[in-house]
């Protein structure tokens, strides 16, 4: 059925245009700032320069850039204008993003200075990349971005875009040959964004920041939550906790943050006599929080907390643990906090075994979940899309059990995923690397816990003639984004293995936590 209202979620831009055209939209670290009339003119002279240019509906647009208000506003035109938006990881190599933008057959890349370099390489290995627009100044053969708004015409226009068509493609892998890209509908971005405002009670004129970059789905997804509330949003180019305690005593309302994050800024001197009075709230996700972490938080910020879980990138947030949970935990029921909390606004959830049969309470099983927030599939690979849902219902690898209340635990992934500070880390891909080299004649890549990080790399190699660990890191770093080099390498005679042959990672963990 086709969506009949015609909205998108930039379109929340230009509600808030008419409604309160000189509120902040956006506010940049510098303090200065962008109102929603503002924002919504750059958008419509953007959208219009593109055009111009031959961008047209269903186009795919990549953007390599830390956090800035023209990445915002890229994403913004590219939902005008019936594009589709590639987010891409700044800490990839070329390498890793060539696949990326292969699989996604990108036509227009988005960069910041500081990656032109990567862009005019990306430009010479993939074939449909044909325009580099630079956002922070003017280069040789490239577009300018502000030269780009300038020329554009603030005249309205419109494109009438359908709910299934995509917003974004998101991939979650990066090295091997064969990336998912999650195919992220307008309508998954609108039910998700509303769900969110209302379980994170997102207030009309809300101040708000994530430290989750906006090529993650923690960042954008939180800009666009606020802008369904007419929210302000601050954007900082990446996470410091000095300029997050500085914004806080400027007024934030909400803030989104990892553990570590938390961690961190707790670490900062003198910050146990600091006072946040403007703080509502602080959502976070990614890693279980320490009772001990919590209690020195809610401490410290005095304000609700927040945690949210879900197949982010697939399936939106599946379940909330909300601030009436952190308060009994704190009042002594601790074992809450291990919990990922119960089943969110217009999610229907349930926990199978592999034949897709629910399970008994208390007994682990694979979270299955079907919402309006739910994506569109995995980009040109229809059977591992038919792998993941059934009838309706998505699954994506987490394993979890209900107690008797209703709560979800989370019990790990079916796969062997490795979380490290809120990254999804896949070990194939590590393993890959490895294996290409020659020193390493055997390799298996876990992830082992942290109390930092949540979780850390560890590969497991039998070495082969010539092995250096110096070396082989080295060679990790030139081929692998840092937070995907190993943190260590332990030295194997043999990798354990079951009577057909496959290792037994399960073992390699139990050993190397043991």
């Amino acid at each position: 059925m086709p969506n009949l209202s015609g909205i998108v979620v930039a379109d929340w831009v230009t509600m808030g245009a008419r409604q309160h055209p000189g509120r902040p939209c956006i506010v940049m670290g510098d303090g200065s700032s962008r109102s929603y009339a503002e924002i919504e003119e750059r958008i419509t002279r953007l959208g219009s320069a593109m055009t111009a240019h031959g961008v047209t509906r269903g186009a795919r647009i990549a953007l390599l850039a830390t956090d800035s208000a023209e990445y915002l506003e890229t994403m913004f035109v590219c939902a005008k204008l019936g594009a589709a938006a590639i987010p891409l990881n700044y800490r990839q190599t070329v390498p890793e993003l060539a696949v990326l933008l292969d699989a996604g057959r990108a036509t227009w890349l988005f960069v910041t200075r500081r990656y032109l370099d990567m862009a005019v390489a990306l430009r010479d290995r993939v074939s449909t990349l044909e325009t580099i627009v630079l956002i922070d100044g003017e280069a040789d053969g490239v577009l300018g971005y502000e030269a780009l708004v300038a020329e554009g015409s603030p005249e309205p226009w419109r494109i009438a875009v359908d709910d299934e068509e995509i917003l974004l493609i998101a991939f979650t892998s990066g090295t091997t040959g064969n990336p998912k890209g999650v195919m992220q509908s307008h309508r998954m971005y609108k039910r998700k964004s509303v769900a969110g405002a209302v379980e994170y009670r997102v207030r009309q004129g809300a101040f708000r920041y994530s430290a989750a970059p906006l090529h993650h789905v923690g960042g954008s997804g939180m800009v666009f939550q606020g802008l369904s509330r007419g929210a302000s949003t601050l954007i900082l180019p990446q996470f410091g906790p000095e300029d997050v305690v500085e914004w806080l005593g400027k007024g934030l309302n909400s803030v989104f943050l990892v553990p570590t994050m938390i961690s961190r800024i707790l670490a900062l001197p003198g910050i146990r006599d600091a006072r946040f009075p403007a703080l509502e709230s602080i959502v976070y996700g990614a890693a279980p929080m320490p009772p001990s972490l919590l209690a020195a938080a809610m401490e410290v910020f005095d304000c609700d907390f927040y945690n949210g879980f879900g197949a982010g990138t697939e399936a939106g947030m599946q379940a909330v643990l909300g601030p009436e949970e952190h308060r009994r935990a704190l009042a002594g029921e601790t074992h809450l906090l291990q919990s990922i909390g119960k089943p969110g606004v217009g999610v229907d959830l349930r926990l199978v075994d592999d034949d897709w049969q629910d399970v008994e309470p208390g007994e682990t099983g694979e979270i299955a979940s079907r919402s309006e927030h739910v994506m569109s599939g995995y980009l040109d690979q229809p059977e591992r899309t038919a792998q993941v849902f059934h009838e309706g219902w998505f699954r994506g690898g987490d394993l979890a059990h209900f107690d008797a209340e209703g709560y979800l635990y989370f019990d790990g992934r079916k796969d062997d995923m490795i979380l490290r500070g809120g990254e999804n880390i896949y070990p194939i891909e590590i393993e890959d690397v490895l294996s290409s080299h020659p020193s390493v004649r055997e390799v298996a890549v876990v992830g082992i816990p942290d109390e930092h990080w949540g979780q850390i790399v560890r590969a497991c190699l039998v070495p082969g003639e010539g092995y250096d660990e110096d070396a082989l890191r080295s060679y990790c770093r030139e081929r692998l984004a840092g937070y995907k080099v190993p943190a260590e390498f332990r030295v194997h005679a043999e990798l354990p293995r079951n009577p057909n042959g496959k290792i037994l990672k399960r073992r390699l963990r139990q050993e190397v936590t043991s």
